[in-house]
């Protein structure tokens, strides 16, 4: 397939072609083994005004984020992630903060089938959870000294919702302090000025690295533009339009042996539960 001549850079300077192709290879994997087990719910419908038997599929209604402050400031922090350009929709757009939202009120954001019991190596400084149960328990006198993570998973008791909350908060707070502006008045430059602090691991946070929550943070970005909109995210199937992915497919039998290349409408699971119009909404 011959990649069509696009502009190579956002208008910020970040690069959307490079973006998508080092993220590329993570759409796949990422349907299969990360947030999506277990995810599929009930979506609230109501009639299309002015249409017959249409439905709306009503997906912007936050579930988890109660403050809307939070939900400014993810919004902000996600479009930077993953900003709009002249090769599509930022995350705004795609509605990947919804997404987040979602998930983090799902199993995978309480971390409901995870074993969550002590000890809590972690790779952060010492912190009010940690020292707490230091405290608690009186370990010995090496209780001070941080020990590595033994494994990639994150060592806290934390759940990612709680990781979440505490991480966007902290945002705001270091935005405060660095710049005395809300995170989401800041100029984009700014903005990536804070992020790039919790991506270093420069960043104070209470119970895990600032590190461990942007890679959080990057990883749900990255999902909730190229998941199937059943989630949350990828709205009208932009994501996986600006990759010329044709969603799933129930079988390339029709069309497999056939020697002319086939341009495939995208279509998402809904297209297969009865609920997809013309427009894939």
């Amino acid at each position: 397939m011959t990649e069509p001549q696009q502009p190579e850079t956002t208008q910020k300077g970040i690069s959307r072609r490079n973006f998508m192709k080092n993220t590329g290879f993570l759409a796949g994997g990422l349907v299969g083994g990360s947030l999506f087990g277990g995810l599929l719910t009930n979506q609230l419908q109501k009639p299309e005004t002015g249409t017959k038997n249409a439905t709306h599929i009503v997906t912007e209604a936050r579930t988890f984020f109660s403050r809307g402050e939070d939900f400014d400031i993810l919004s902000a922090a996600t479009e930077r992630i993953f900003p709009k350009d002249d090769l599509g929709p930022g995350a705004i757009e795609l509605g990947i903060p919804y997404f987040i939202d979602r998930q983090l009120t799902s199993e995978w954001g309480t971390n409901a089938k995870e074993y969550m019991q002590g000890p809590f190596p972690q790779t952060a400084a010492v912190d009010n959870y940690e020292k707490k149960d230091r405290d608690q328990s009186k370990q010995g006198p090496n209780a001070d000294t941080q020990v590595p993570a033994p494994t990639p998973r994150y060592q806290t008791k934390m759940t990612r919702a709680e990781i979440f909350t505490e991480g966007i908060r902290a945002i705001e707070q270091t935005s405060q302090e660095k710049f005395k502006t809300k995170f989401k008045d800041l100029e984009p430059e700014q903005q990536d000025e804070i992020l790039q602090l919790f991506d270093e691991g420069k960043a104070k946070m209470n119970g895990v690295n600032s590190n461990t929550f942007f890679n959080l943070l990057l990883q749900t970005t990255i999902e909730g533009a190229y998941a199937d909109p059943v989630y949350g995210g990828n709205r009208n199937m932009d994501g996986w339009r600006m990759k010329e992915y044709p969603g799933p497919r129930m079988s390339y039998t029709a069309d497999i042996d056939k020697d002319e290349f086939i341009v495939m409408k995208p279509e998402s699971l809904r297209s297969y539960q009865g609920n997809e119009d013309e427009h894939g909404h």
